[in-house]
């Protein structure tokens, strides 16, 4: 049933408890009008809506870490790569890799996303569920959508998420935790990914990202399928560049739009001299001081892109996979 909240019932909601900000959500219009447009939209009860948005609060270490810097970093490809790509965390990536060999192995069987790019993604997200984030979901998400004007629209639609996850898995909304952002355990998906696309892999009749990595596994690869992975095809390699200024190439965009034949008239091919595999983006990773590398992205280096929208992260994430496979290869023919 709707209520309508009027006076009387509000006062009591600021006298039901403290709330945990210095002031309350509740005190504010356009949280008010946020709770009312749930209950229009999606059937929530709006006192008890605005009796959980009362409990919420104002995290001012999420406005802060979310705030770009004042003045832009230089970009530097192999400082990105060395966050990633280390000793640590290609030996904890191979050990968590066998102790979920089966789940890896059924997720590369039925979305066709190889365990290597599962178990990076994991891997860089959040060391494998080691660092997944100790925010309290639902306030960090309300000082976003409410307090953070640049993106409020993203946020506001992640709490709107939140809540009807919360209501979906029944829930308590406050029993999530994750990024300062609002992503969700092991794959740090944010709620709205979590309802679209999280799958209850190990078949226990609920989904959940925090006390095991099956469903983060199956979910990570069903993201990738339903972006488009194609099983079986390449990712990137690198390419050779023997022709003129290729920034005109790396301004067509992330997503593979130059032919082959587009690529090789250019002087672009891989780094053997043949022609590149398929429809490519060129992809380049500058360091300052060093030569920039260039790379051939296909289909599905773009397709990891769509888990993070950055170039140097589907980079980081396909070396670390290949390190991975790499390690795991060895090990297991050294019958480790």
């Amino acid at each position: 049933m709707k209520v309508t909240i009027t006076g009387a019932l509000l006062a009591l909601l600021l006298l039901a408890g403290p709330a945990q900000s210095d002031a309350s959500y509740l005190e504010r219009e356009d949280v008010r009008a946020f709770a009312r447009e749930m209950a229009e939209k999606h059937g929530f009860d709006t006192a008890e809506l605005l009796s959980a948005l009362h409990r919420a609060e104002h995290d001012p270490r999420v406005i802060r870490l979310i705030t770009p810097p004042g003045e832009p970093g230089v970009r530097s490809w192999q400082r990105y790569r060395a966050r990633f790509l280390d000793v640590a965390r290609i030996e904890n990536g191979v050990a968590f890799w066998q102790e979920n060999e089966a789940a890896l192995r059924e997720a590369a069987q039925r979305y066709g996303v190889p365990p290597e790019i599962v178990v990076a993604i994991l891997g860089v997200e959040t060391f494998y569920g080691r660092n997944a984030g100790s925010f309290e979901t639902v306030s960090a998400l309300a000082t976003l959508a409410f307090d953070y004007p640049p993106r409020g629209p993203l946020f506001r639609r992640e709490l709107e998420n939140l809540f009807l996850l919360a209501r979906e898995q029944e829930r308590d909304p406050f029993s999530y935790q994750g990024s300062y952002a609002g992503a969700i355990g092991y794959p740090q998906f944010l709620p709205s990914s979590m309802r679209a696309y999280a799958v209850d892999f190990d078949g226990n009749g609920r989904i959940d990202f925090e006390s095991g990595p099956d469903d983060a596994i199956g979910s990570v690869a069903r993201y990738l399928a339903e972006h488009g992975w194609r099983r079986g095809e390449p990712v990137a390699e690198p390419a050779r560049i023997a022709g003129a200024d290729p920034q005109p190439l790396v301004d067509a965009g992330i997503e593979p739009a130059l032919p082959p034949e587009t690529l090789t008239h250019a002087g672009v091919t891989t780094a053997n001299g043949t022609p590149p595999a398929t429809i490519a983006t060129l992809v380049d990773l500058a360091t300052p001081g060093t030569d920039t590398e260039y790379w051939l992205g296909y289909r599905n280096f773009y397709v990891i892109t769509r888990y993070n929208k950055s170039s140097f992260y589907a980079m980081a994430v396909f070396q670390l996979g290949q390190a991975l496979r790499e390690t795991q290869d060895a090990a297991t023919a050294a019958g480790l």
